[in-house]
């Protein structure tokens, strides 16, 4: 046990287990899809899991907070027709801009979840249990039944999910899918190195503990709540690029998945613990569930939903009971060494005078 401990940590094993599960779906689907194993299915999939990374990230850190966001796959439906809107009206708008337009008004939705859960103390699954309908709501009156259509796009977006930044034989990784990795890795950073990333955890683990300490508790929430949305602005413009077509129900349903690959990939549903690397696990078993799925026309929508579901509840039971047991046991072995190091001069010592 004691050499165990020293290499992992229970996040770090419910992380392997993720790749044997990926590993064994993956066999599973080839065996069930006629040419599975393929570079046009890893593209597809990959393309997919992109986007459910990016949102994921974005719920991690609220949910590192011990609160959730539901309205998430509203937020990148709207912001993907808001920015398709955009660039139909101003097709010669640089693409930088144009992202900042998605992320933007992202962030604004987000600054609405977070003004109402952290300033006004509205438990978070109200709000954006609500903000999920009423952005959703919003929308569908502003379209007034309109469709953003790829004729209307400018050609370097219609472009741009083709775009490879790495080939490797048959395998290209795409733009997306890079853009998603990189989200990762800097987040993941911003946790482990900067303060939001310790008071996040702390106001997690911990509440009434970080008050009394002196945490900025509201303004952080509210931050976190921000940069989901923000997030969610980001995976909207990729939703815009990688379908073209937007209609108003874009990214329905998108929160059930986001919510299944941060808790399928180790984050506690309770706050305090978690890690992007997980949460982008999580999304790989999401993406790859629901994409191959799609391939075979015997399972339908619903059973995939159901899915879904399960796998939200087998995560949240594991994390309660498996990884809680591991971290009392690895909390257990850690005070026994303690115990025995600080004992052992003790014992010498006796042993002297005797």
């Amino acid at each position: 046990m004691n050499a165990i401990r020293r290499y992992l940590r229970p996040e770090q094993i419910r992380e392997l287990s993720l790749i044997v599960i990926i590993i064994l779906a993956v066999l599973f689907f080839a065996t069930q899809i006629e040419n599975y194993l393929s570079a046009r299915t890893f593209n597809r999939i990959s393309t997919s899991i992109a986007i459910i990374a990016v949102v994921a990230v974005g719920q991690t850190l609220v949910v590192l907070t011990r609160n959730i966001d539901l309205s998430v796959g509203s937020i990148v439906g709207f912001a993907a027709y808001f920015s398709g809107q955009t660039l139909a009206a101003n097709p010669d708008l640089a693409p930088v801009l144009a992202v900042c337009v998605a992320i933007g008004f992202g962030a604004f939705l987000g600054l609405i979840n977070g003004v109402l859960v952290a300033v006004g103390r509205i438990p978070a699954i109200v709000v954006t249990l609500g903000t999920l309908a009423i952005y959703r709501g919003i929308l569908v009156d502003w379209a007034q039944a309109r469709t953003i259509t790829t004729e209307m796009m400018p050609t370097w977006l219609i472009d741009l999910p083709r775009v490879n930044v790495l080939t490797m034989g048959e395998v290209e990784v795409r733009i997306m899918v890079a853009l998603a990795l990189v989200v990762v890795i800097l987040f993941q950073l911003a946790l482990n190195y900067l303060p939001l990333g310790r008071r996040l955890y702390a106001i997690g683990s911990n509440p009434d503990a970080a008050r009394l300490m002196g945490l900025p508790i509201q303004r952080t929430i509210l931050i976190a709540y921000v940069l989901c949305g923000a997030l969610a602005g980001l995976a909207g413009f990729m939703f815009l690029a990688r379908f073209g077509t937007i209609t108003v129900t874009a990214g329905a349903g998108l929160e059930l998945a986001a919510v299944a690959a941060v808790v399928v990939g180790g984050v506690n549903i309770f706050g305090g613990s978690g890690t992007m690397f997980g949460a982008l696990l999580g999304a790989i078993v999401i993406g790859t569930l629901e994409q191959s799925l799609l391939r075979m026309p015997q399972v339908s929508e619903f059973v995939r939903d159901a899915l879904l579901g399960l796998f939200i509840l087998i995560a949240v039971a594991s994390d309660a009971i498996i990884v809680k047991g591991l971290r009392e046991a690895w909390a257990r072995s850690g005070r026994l060494k303690s115990a025995k190091t600080t004992l052992a001069p003790a014992t010498a010592k006796e042993v002297k005078r005797a």
